[in-house]
């Protein structure tokens, strides 16, 4: 059984403009809106989706957190597994200093995931009060100075727990190319 009780359950594309009502049709380009919830019941965030259009005209939800244009999927279309690396690093910078427990996991395996993906290298470990500090830097150019350490709290999570929170990081950053 999974240590965290909640999921980071992100809806697909409605298929509608938030700010209009209007239905988007398949193909058409449209800006995806990560957004904080505003009541505390353990979904951090929602997905809603505008029309270029509106998006333009200066339209932008209330506790926005993150966004990015995409393509709306034709249905039934094969899913194609992409993960903007732009993206996951700027949700993961977002996510720094905030010291709920969910959003500390999630920002922890967004951290494995660069990681993996060696866009952040580990670089050591220390102790601070209750928790490990990981040490991590940035990948840069060779000729580039050395950029600032990022420190993430390890919340030990459990390997169930880890493989759960990456399934839902992969539905958000993902739902907008089924």
């Amino acid at each position: 059984m999974s240590r965290l009780s909640t999921n980071y359950e992100i809806s697909r594309s409605s298929g509608v403009c938030a700010a209009t009502g209007r239905a988007l049709s398949p193909g058409e380009p449209c800006i995806a809106a990560l957004c904080e919830r505003a009541e505390d019941d353990g979904l951090p965030f929602v997905r809603l989706d505008y029309s270029v259009e509106a998006w333009q005209q200066g339209t932008r939800p209330e506790r926005l957190f993150s966004f990015w244009r995409t393509t709306l999927p034709e249905p039934h279309a094969k899913r194609r597994m992409f993960v903007d690396d732009d993206l996951l690093m700027n949700v993961f910078e977002r996510l720094a200093g905030d010291e709920r427990p969910q959003r500390v996991a999630f920002r922890f395996v967004i951290a494995l995931i660069l990681m993996r993906k060696r866009l952040l290298r580990y670089t050591g470990r220390e102790p601070r009060g209750d928790h490990e500090i990981w040490l991590l830097t940035p990948r840069v150019p060779a000729d580039a100075p050395q950029p600032d350490l990022f420190e993430v709290v390890n919340p030990r999570l459990a390997d169930e727990d880890i493989r759960e929170l990456s399934d839902q990081l992969s539905e958000i950053l993902n739902a907008e190319l089924e």
